[in-house]
C-alpha cells in the first residue's frame, strides 16, 4: 500500500482540518483567521496560467532520439553523431483552438521537440506540414487573429479566415494541404512532422550547409474525414491525447524516422526560388532525404500541468553545429517564442524541471520571479570581471554569413522568381482522383459561409496552380467559369482590387 501523504500548508506546517471553515459560532460567518482557507482560495484563483496564444490545446510525452546514420560531414552537433542517444520531450497541439477545444478539428498540428543534449537543450519547433501559411513575421499576429475568434461575435469566422488567406497568395500551398485529407490526422502517431524552416548545419571545419528536418511516421499515414471528426468530437474531445497516452501505456511506442535535406551555400545561391521562404518546399528529387535516426516516444508525463502545460519551446535554442538561416519568419520566431514563455510562465521558466537542461547551465541570468535555485550565490553579477566568471566560448561560433543588398522592406512578390502556385499545383497533380475529390469537397464545405468575392479569389488561385484544379473548384463553389478565368489572368494587386467588393 502506498504511503499516505499528510497534509501541510504552503510552508510545511501540518493542517488540522481541510473540510470545515472556522466560523464565529456554529452558524456564524467565516473569520479571516482561517488562514488555510484563504491560502487555498488565493492559490485556486491563480492556478490557471495564461494559455498559449496559439497551440493552446496540447499533449506531451517523453522519448529518445537514436542516431543510426552518419551525417558528421554536415554537422558537429553531438546530438546528431552516429550512435548518440538523446532524451527528449515532445508536445503535439492544434493551432487555432483554445485549451478546451476538440482534438479532431481541421487544422495543422504543432509539434515541438525538446532534445536534452550534452551541449544544452535543442528545441525544434515545427508542424505536421513541411510549409506554412505565411513567410514574413509581420503577418504572424494577423494570421493568428484571423483564425481565432471574431472580436464582435466571439465566434470562429470562416470569412475572416479565408479573406486573410486569399489576400496573401503565399498561403495557397498550405491551404491545399489543410483542406486535403491530411487536414485532420487520425492520430498524432499517424502523421509526419517537420521543422518547416530552413536551418543551418556547420561541421568541425566550420563549413556551412542549409538543412530541413523531416520526421516520417513508422505507423503509416491515417486521416479522418469531416464526418468522422464530427462524430468523434461529439463523443471524445480528447481523442488524440487519449490515443497517444494509451498507446504509450500499453507499450506500443510510436516511432518516426528522422531525415534531413541538405542544400549547399552554392546551390542556394543559384536555386530557382528563395530557399529560405517557408511557404516553399525543397523537392526531394533535387534534395533527397538523408536518413539520420529514429525518434521514439516511450513514457507519459506524471503530471499534465507540470510537464505539458509548463513545457516551453523556442527555436532560439540551438546547440553547436546547428544554426539559423535568413528565413524572415524564423528570424521573428526567434524572439516571439521566448518572449511568449516569459509572459506565460515567467522570466525563470527555464528552471521548471521539464524545461531545465540536463547539463550545467551558466547563463548568469539572476533574480526575477520564481527563482528557485541558488541564484549563483556570491559570484560576480557582471561581465567582464577579474575573477574569470562568465567567459565566452568563441570556438562554438557559427561561420560568418556573407550578406548583400541595401536595407529595405522587400516584398517577396516583387521577386521575379516568386511563384506561389507551383507547389500547390504540383501537389494537385500527384493526388489520386479520390484525394482530389476530398480536397474539393472539404474546401467547398469550409468556404461555404464566406462572401462570393473571397470565393472568386480562391478559385482564381486554384486556376493559376492548375487548370483542372481551378475548374473543379469553380464548379463546386457555383461560380462563373468565365469570371474565374479572367481573374486568374490578373496580377496579385489587380486581383485584390477586382475582388474587394463582397457583392461582385
Amino acid at each position: 500500500m502506498a504511503e499516505f501523504k499528510k497534509l501541510t500548508n504552503e510552508a510545511g506546517a501540518p493542517v488540522a482540518d481541510n473540510e470545515n471553515a472556522i466560523t464565529a459560532g456554529p452558524r456564524g460567518p467565516v473569520v479571516m483567521q482561517d488562514v488555510w482557507l484563504m491560502e487555498k482560495m488565493a492559490h485556486f484563483n491563480r492556478e490557471v496560467i495564461p494559455e498559449r496564444r496559439m497551440h493552446a490545446k496540447g499533449w506531451g510525452a517523453y522519448g529518445k532520439l537514436t542516431v543510426t546514420h552518419d551525417i558528421s560531414k554536415y554537422t558537429k552537433a553531438k546530438v546528431l553523431q552516429p550512435g548518440a542517444v538523446t532524451d527528449l520531450f515532445i508536445r503535439f497541439s492544434t493551432v487555432a483552438g483554445e485549451r478546451g477545444a476538440a482534438d479532431c478539428e481541421r487544422d495543422i498540428r504543432g509539434v515541438a521537440v525538446k532534445f536534452y543534449t550534452d551541449e544544452g537543450n535543442w528545441d525544434l519547433v515545427g508542424n505536421n506540414t513541411p510549409t506554412f501559411f505565411i513567410r514574413d513575421v509581420h503577418n504572424f499576429s494577423d494570421l493568428n487573429r484571423a483564425v481565432k475568434r471574431d472580436p464582435r461575435t466571439g465566434l470562429r469566422s470562416a470569412q475572416n479566415n479565408w479573406d486573410f488567406w486569399t489576400l496573401l497568395p503565399e498561403c495557397f500551398h498550405q491551404i491545399t494541404v489543410v483542406m486535403s485529407d491530411r487536414g485532420i490526422p487520425a492520430s498524432f502517431r499517424n502523421m509526419h512532422f517537420f521543422g518547416e524552416h530552413t536551418f543551418s548545419f556547420y561541421n568541425a571545419k566550420n563549413e556551412r550547409v542549409w538543412c530541413k528536418f523531416h520526421f516520417k511516421t513508422q505507423q503509416g499515414i491515417k486521416n479522418l474525414s469531416d464526418d468522422e471528426s464530427v462524430r468523434i468530437n461529439g463523443t471524445d474531445r480528447e481523442y488524440h491525447g487519449r490515443d497517444l497516452f494509451d498507446a504509450i501505456e500499453r507499450g506500443d511506442f510510436p516511432r518516426w524516422t528522422m531525415y534531413v535535406q541538405i542544400m549547399t551555400e552554392a546551390q542556394a545561391g543559384t536555386h530557382y526560388e528563395n530557399p529560405f521562404d517557408i511557404t516553399k518546399i525543397w523537392r526531394h528529387a533535387e534534395y533527397p532525404l538523408i536518413e539520420v535516426g529514429v525518434l521514439e516516444l516511450n513514457r507519459n508525463p506524471e503530471n499534465y500541468f507540470a510537464e505539458v502545460e509548463q513545457a516551453a519551446f523556442t527555436p532560439a535554442h540551438v546547440v553547436p553545429g546547428i544554426g539559423f538561416s535568413p528565413d524572415r519568419f524564423l528570424q521573428g520566431r526567434l524572439f516571439a517564442y521566448g518572449d511568449a514563455q516569459r509572459y506565460r510562465l515567467g522570466v525563470n521558466h527555464n528552471l521548471i524541471p521539464v524545461n531545465r537542461a540536463k547539463c550545467e547551465v551558466s547563463d548568469y541570468h539572476r533574480d526575477g520571479a520564481m527563482r528557485v535555485d541558488g541564484n549563483y550565490g556570491r559570484t560576480p553579477s557582471y561581465s567582464p570581471n577579474s575573477a574569470g566568471y562568465w567567459t565566452a566560448r568563441p570556438e562554438v561560433a557559427e561561420p560568418p554569413l556573407e550578406l548583400e543588398g541595401a536595407m529595405w522592406r522587400y516584398d517577396p512578390k516583387d521577386d521575379p522568381s516568386d511563384d506561389n502556385f507551383r507547389a500547390g499545383g504540383d501537389l494537385w497533380r500527384v493526388m489520386t482522383e479520390d484525394k482530389k475529390r476530398i480536397l474539393i469537397e472539404n474546401t467547398a464545405a469550409n468556404i461555404a459561409p464566406v462572401t462570393v468575392n473571397v470565393k472568386y479569389r480562391h478559385a482564381a488561385h486554384c486556376y493559376r496552380a492548375d487548370r483542372e484544379y481551378g475548374e473543379r473548384m469553380t464548379k463546386a463553389l457555383g461560380l462563373s467559369a468565365e469570371k474565374v478565368t479572367a481573374l486568374a489572368a490578373l496580377n496579385n494587386d489587380e486581383l485584390i482590387r477586382a475582388t474587394l467588393s463582397a457583392s461582385m
